[in-house]
């Protein structure tokens, strides 16, 4: 199964892309093993229209047409669900399990995303009720895919 990170927005080069790529690169290698085939991570230019709406729309546009057919779609959303890290990794084996081709997590941008994109997320997933930058959320994201490949092959990295 691939696992897709769909992003609005680039990470600069700097502290926060190289632990991006960090756990993005060990979620990869902790998930082969275990069905994932990969960790990819796409990212979305912001969009430029002056209306909130309509870069709302235009971004989700754009992030409906990388998700692949057939995929899981999980939004992240601050009003979503809070998962412990063995919940999120529960569901990941329960997907691959269930043979699906993707699962793809989708990052909007500051404006949120369009109502329509929205409906189509089997999960809405939170880290909090706290408001996170949407680069920190990628980073966050990568590091619990990582943590769930871990908890899946048994290794000691997550300790409850």
């Amino acid at each position: 199964m691939r696992v897709i990170v769909a992003a609005i927005g680039r990470l600069k080069q700097g502290p926060e892309r190289e632990l991006a790529d960090w756990y993005r690169k060990r979620a990869e290698t902790a998930g082969r093993p275990l069905g994932l085939r990969s960790v990819e991570v796409i990212e979305i230019r912001e969009s430029r229209a002056h209306d909130a709406e309509r870069r709302r729309v235009e971004e989700s546009i754009a992030l409906a047409n990388i998700i692949p057919d057939g995929a899981i779609v999980v939004v992240l959303d601050q009003r979503g669900e809070g998962l412990d890290s063995p919940a999120l990794a529960a569901l990941l084996r329960q997907w691959r399990e269930q043979d699906r081709s993707a699962v793809c997590f989708i990052i909007g941008g500051p404006d949120g995303l369009a109502p329509s994109l929205l409906e189509r997320a089997r999960l809405r997933l939170a880290f909090g009720a706290a408001t996170w930058p949407h680069q920190l959320v990628r980073i966050m994201l990568l590091e619990q895919l990582y943590r769930a490949g871990t908890i899946l092959a048994g290794h000691p990295y997550h300790r409850a």
